[in-house]
Formats: structure tokens, C-alpha cells, sequence
């Protein structure tokens, strides 16, 4: 299960950052949504992967670790808002500059006379 947890974690941030390195803001906008993902399952990981453990403490001998679950909720919570703020950058960029180019430049076509 590890395995396949650090699989997931390598694939998105491997995505994240070969979207991150796109010209045009909305791959940029995905890329960046997709390394917070990766951050916050790997922020989960950290509390260790265990299976049928209590949640409430005083329940069980075994408990969850509840900080890497907080950690989480306040990152999902602070990534979707800096996602709305990232994507109404990009929609007035857009607006101001007439193209979604990150530089605000459309490279030119070669072979064109």
C-alpha cells in the first residue's frame, strides 16, 4: 500500500511540474492545483498509514494522528482559495492581454512567410 501511496505522490508532482513548465496559464493554473494535491497527500502520509485505528482518543490503544488530518483540511481549504485567486489572475491577464501566454508573448510560427 506504501507503494502504491508514494506511486501516486511521484505521479502527480512529476504532472504538477511538467504543467507548471507549460506557456499558457491555465496548464500552469492545473499544475499547480496538482502539486498541492501531491503536498497534501503526502502531508496525510506523514501521520502514518494505518488501517482500523481509532479517531477519537480514550476509544482504542491505537489512535490516529489528527494533526496531519488538520494539516490537510486547512491546506485544502487555503489551495482552493488560492486556485479562485490564481484563475480570475489568469481570466483578467487574458482580458488585458489579448492571449493566455504566461510572458503575455505568442511565440511566432517558423516556416511562415
Amino acid at each position: 500500500m506504501e507503494l502504491l501511496y508514494a506511486s501516486c505522490v511521484g505521479l502527480l508532482v512529476a504532472c504538477g511540474v511538467f504543467l507548471i513548465l507549460r506557456a499558457r496559464t491555465f496548464p500552469v493554473v492545473l499544475g499547480l492545483t496538482m502539486l498541492s494535491y501531491a503536498v497534501n497527500l503526502f502531508l496525510f502520509a506523514s501521520g502514518r498509514l494505518t488501517l482500523n485505528k481509532a479517531a477519537v482518543l480514550g476509544y482504542s490503544s491505537d489512535y490516529a494522528d489528527p494533526l496531519p488530518q488538520a494539516l490537510v483540511l486547512t491546506a485544502i481549504v487555503i489551495g482552493f482559495a488560492m486556485t479562485a485567486f490564481v484563475v480570475i489572475l489568469a481570466i483578467r491577464g487574458r482580458s488585458d492581454l489579448g492571449n493566455d501566454h504566461v510572458n503575455g508573448i505568442v511565440p511566432e510560427k517558423k516556416g511562415k512567410a
